[in-house]
């Protein structure tokens, strides 16, 4: 072996690397912030670019020395830095949840261990102003040794950290080899356990920074609020001459560029900084999210400058409650990891400023940085933009909870969870350098308000050291750890240093036992509402709860985006994603990583609609409609609503705007609180009325722009008769001279309209199956009672059960059917049961038929559940119809998805749609597209129209994908159109949830009623 085994030496987790610094970008003069544009730096030089790569699928298969000066690379292919190899051919992909790839074996990885070897050359000028050079590797996965023209440099590991080495002496002016080996796997894989795919090679920056001998290296800004104004608190460490702070000056300039304070390095007595200066600002702006106002910091020696930035903000704990600027603080946060289908891990700027001006025009205010440190631009962004940030560490051995246990019931998992690495004394070293990494790096940034030990490592001594080193070093931040709720009984652990509960999905019922007992902590819901696939649907419920409690601060939704792998187009134009399992891996965890707001594309999920108008920044608490009082409350943390939005409303009838008109807030509504203001409207005396309230930016932010809408309000109106017009018509029976006639036999009931309709019921499924209008037929198949869906991934538990309920091969069956005719009408009465094969029937129903002289058919079902039986799926009616029954109209909740507990993103109204474009589609394929609270759908095919409306209103999916379809394929490109065009008029549908890793569906959404009733008339022309 070329290099010594570093990667399975705990003791060895770095080597020759420089000590932890606070991150910044040093220049020659001023160049301005450099957040944006780093690299126009003249004392950066960036190394990206293609290099030289040979991948080897195990370290002992490299055996020749590729480092040394001029070894010949040309049998070498070329990759891009940064960049991950698996995406270029070498290796494969890999997703894995919770379980580690490799054996448990810390601090030992396979023998075999794949490694990547990378060459690149790049110029070198020495600047006699600036001789020192310092090469940064901003993140490899998982560690690397580094070699300059032929020397051994050093070793690091840490994979979303910097490492930093000094290669003064390494350098020679013109040009020099920089040679890189790479590892898959370390003793740091087992700290690097993140829900993620498992990707390898240098991904992110390399670059060389030129500085001056005696320098600025190391500093720590800390704020203050009194009532005279800001102190401003900066401690220092210098490389060089001891003259070095005497000789830097400190200069502080608001947004506006004017100078607001000066100041000077004087020595202090401190332990972790041998400078300090101490600056003030009388009449500060401060710094919070919905108002980022930032101060430029300079510091200035003679040859070199560093410009950082500095946000004025101030956190504490009263008691259980947060407070930020002393206002209550509420996260609204979600988690975020580094992902991107083309580029996997290496994520550059402006990916990540998509997501985060994403995340703020949908109404967040917080991001965790999960599970480990981001690019330091990432934090720079998150200062600028205005969002709180979790900053996590690079800390994960959630496998070590998968471990062989001969007992593996839950208690005993959580009793031995901590014994190979959180609570092994032997992982103190590498736990506290991943913590200092983190923090360190980014003490700086006022965005970050919450230091995070981890995630998912079970609690032990290695966090009670780390937590009480970043208490001590950082006293001005909050800490949490939400792994420390899992506890081992072998001895009484210290969580004296947490100041934060974290907790994972938990059920509505635990918050409200936790704040039962007047808790001396804040409650933060590090991760909730687990948006995986159709979902998540408890968004509101658990903001309801938020709002409730004042100790509980918030949460962050899991997660932001969906992991997949871009493989290009199918030939049906979709995108060809893969996830767990499709790179032909043994371990991995399926579709597990598609759990997000946004897919890989960053498009939009309709969860993140639903967000965004639950976090909107006002509500309307009360509206009395025969004053016009409207009390409306303020959501935000900080401003004032008056010189935040403006109100845009209107009156729809029946889906059709009434009248609409603008309100400009004319009295100050302070944050948090609330004012009654006036909006008398005219309401007509029928039709299905409704205000809808919208909030719209009033002037430009740096990410919004004016009159965009930040969510609204809709408020039903009452007046004399508040039925949909529409649908009253639809439900009215046309007078015509038509007559009945009925041919009767074992099988079916053939039923002649007039000399135009004829209509075959099949008595042996008490269902219709044939409908023909003036000879053409059209139904495709027979009709279905239907109580199954394809299960969404919230669905992922239940839908265990529904299965072996064999709800997903159910059918109806009849016992007995009549037909008569009865003042005009042909009425079908049927004693039917929803059954399937090795069980007991699930469902008994009563059912009548009225088919009325214009063709029009009226169900009225009365059902009853077997109560052995789980929560069904839904139920309804499924048909068939002809696939040009291409145009949709609906009135109900739309346009996008909704249901009875996702229905926030939409709206009541009148909308129109192709068949195509009522498929949300989902790259594992689910149930989609469903439109709840609905008064009428109606289908226009190219001779024939079908119509369905309801004295209740009623919810329906029209596909042209079967749910059978949906169920079989894994991705959404593999779905073949069943050649019809699909209805599904359902009762109810079971609620979406957050299931698929949080608490079970409330009961107030569960379709579980022993007895319902069921009616519906459908109108076919």
């Amino acid at each position: 072996m070329i290099v010594p085994k570093h990667y399975e030496n705990l003791n060895v987790l770095h080597e020759n690397t420089m000590p932890h610094r606070a991150y910044y970008m040093p220049a020659s003069k001023d160049m301005g912030s450099l957040v944006h544009d780093r690299e126009k730096s003249d004392r950066m030089e960036l190394l990206n670019g293609n290099w030289k790569f040979q991948f080897y699928k195990s370290i002992y298969d490299l055996q020749e020395k590729f480092y040394e000066a001029g070894y010949d690379t040309k049998g070498f292919d070329e990759i891009p830095v940064p960049g991950i190899w698996q995406n270029y051919g070498y290796d494969s992909h890999q997703y894995t949840n919770v379980r580690y790839p490799i054996p448990l074996d810390p601090p030992y990885v396979p023998q075999e261990n794949p490694c990547g070897a990378y060459v690149h050359q790049f110029e070198y000028k020495k600047d006699s102003k600036a001789p020192k050079a310092y090469l940064n590797f901003e993140g490899v996965d998982s560690c690397f040794y580094v070699w300059i023209n032929g020397v051994y440099v050093g070793y690091s590991q840490v994979a979303h950290a910097t490492s930093e080495f000094d290669v003064t002496d390494h350098l020679k002016e013109g040009t020099n080899t920089l040679a890189v080996l790479v590892l898959k796997w370390c003793d740091g894989t087992y700290l690097e356990d993140q829900d993620k795919f498992r990707m390898t090679g240098i991904f992110r920056d390399v670059y060389l920074l030129k500085r001056p001998e005696s320098v600025l290296y190391d500093y720590f800004t800390t704020t203050s609020i009194g009532e005279n104004g800001a102190e401003i608190e900066i401690r220092a460490n210098f490389l060089g001459e001891s003259n070095a702070a005497e000789n830097t000056k400190i200069v502080i300039r608001n947004h506006e560029g004017n100078t607001v304070a000066t100041g000077t390095f004087k020595k202090c007595d401190d332990e972790n900084f041998a400078y300090k200066a101490v600056l003030d600002i009388t009449n500060p702006v401060l710094w919070n999210p919905e108002q980022p106002y930032l101060y430029q910091v300079l510091f200035l020696s003679e040859n070199e400058v560093i410009i950082d930035r500095i946000g004025i903000r101030e956190i504490h704990c009263e008691g259980s409650v947060i407070y930020i600027n002393g206002v209550k603080a509420k996260f609204k946060g979600v988690n975020r990891h580094d992902t991107d289908p083309i580029t996997g891990s290496a994520v550059n700027m402006e990916q990540i400023k998509k997501d985060l001006i994403m995340m703020k025009q949908h109404n967040f205010n917080a991001v965790r940085s999960s599970h480990y440190p981001n690019s330091p631009y990432f934090y720079q962004l998150c200062d600028e933009y205005g969002l709180f940030v979790t900053a996590e560490a690079d800390n994960e051995s959630h496998g070590t909870q998968t471990q062989y246990l001969k007992n593996s019931e839950w208690e005993n998992v959580v009793e031995q969870w901590n014994k190979r690495i959180a609570n092994n004394p032997d992982f103190i070293p590498a736990t506290m350098d991943r913590t200092r990494l983190c923090v360190e790096r980014e003490k700086n940034r006022p965005c970050i308000v919450m230091w995070s030990m981890g995630n998912e490592c079970g609690y032990g001594c290695t966090f009670e050291e780390s937590l009480k080193w970043t208490k001590e070093f950082d006293p001005t931040r909050l800490t949490t750890y939400e792994s420390a709720f899992y506890q081992s009984t072998d001895r009484e652990y210290d969580y004296s240093n947490i100041d934060v509960v974290g907790r994972m999905y938990p059920a509505f019922s635990e918050i409200d036992e936790y704040m039962e007992k007047n808790p001396d902590k804040p409650l933060l819901l590090v991760e909730y509402c687990h948006a995986m696939g159709n979902g998540p649907g408890d968004l509101e419920d658990y903001f309801e709860l938020i709002q409730k409690y004042d100790s509980l601060c918030g949460g962050f939704v899991w997660e932001w985006c969906d992991h997949a792998i871009y493989k290009g187009q199918a030939e049906n134009g979709k995108g060809i994603y893969y996830y767990g399992g499709d790179h032909g891996e043994e371990i991995h965890d399926g579709n597990f990583c598609m759990d997000g707001l946004v897919y890989p594309d960053r498009t939009p999920h309709t969860g993140l609609k639903e967000y965004k108008n639950i976090y909107r920044p006002a509500r309307v608490l009360h509206y009395d409609q025969e004053t016009g009082d409207m009390v409306l409350h303020n959501y935000m943390n900080y401003v004032d609503l008056k010189d935040y939005i403006y109100l845009i409303y209107e009156v729809s009838v029946d889906g059709e705007v009434d009248c609409v008109g603008q309100i400009e807030l004319d009295e100050s509504i302070p944050a948090h609180e609330e004012k009654t203001i006036k909006l008398p409207v005219s309401i007509p005396d029928s039709g299905k009325c409704h205000l809808k309230v919208s909030y719209c930016l009033k002037t430009n932010t740096q990410i919004l722009h004016s009159d965009e809408s930040l969510g609204f309000d809709e408020i039903l109106l009452k007046n004399i008769d508040g039925r949909n017009q529409k649908a009253i018509e639809l439900l009215a029976e046309m007078n015509t001279d038509n007559i009945f006639t009925v041919e009767e036999c074992d099988r079916y009931f053939t039923i002649h309209v007039g000399q135009e309709n004829t209509y075959r019921f099949n008595r042996l499924t008490g269902l219709f199956e044939s409908i023909t209008v003036k000879g053409k037929e059209l139904l495709t198949r027979p009709m279905e009672l239907n109580i199954w869906r394809a299960p969404t991934d919230n669905d992922r538990k239940i839908k265990l059960e529904w299965m072996n309920a064999h709800y997903d091969q159910s059918y109806a069956r009849a016992y007995e059917t009549s037909c008569i005719t009865k003042n005009g009408k042909l009425h079908i009465l049927g004693t039917l049961s929803v059954s399937a094969p090795t069980v007991q029937k699930i469902l008994d129903v009563k059912s009548e038929w009225i088919i009325t002289s214009d063709g029009a058919i009226q169900v009225k079902m009365d059902v009853k559940r077997d109560l052995e039986f789980p929560m069904l799926p839904r139920f309804g009616i499924r048909l068939f119809l002809n696939r040009d029954f291409d145009n949709v109209e609906y009135y109900g909740i739309g346009p996008e998805e909704s249901y009875v507990d996702k229905r926030r993103a939409g709206s009541h109204g009148k909308y129109d749609a192709n068949v195509l474009e009522m498929h949300e589609d989902y790259l594992r394929p689910q149930e989609n597209g469903s439109h709840t609270d609905c008064d009428y759908l109606i289908l226009k095919g190219k001779e024939n129209t079908f119509a369905a409306a309801g004295e209740r209103t009623f919810s329906f999916n029209v596909s042209p994908y079967t749910q059978e379809e949906l169920t079989a394929k894994r991705h959404s490109y593999e779905l073949q159109p069943c050649g019809s065009t699909v209805v599904c008029l359902d009762y109810v549908q079971n609620g979406i949830g957050s299931n698929s890793c949080g608490p079970e569906l409330s009961e107030q959404y569960r379709l579980d009623a022993e007895q319902f009733n069921f009616e519906i008339k459908m109108i076919i022309k």
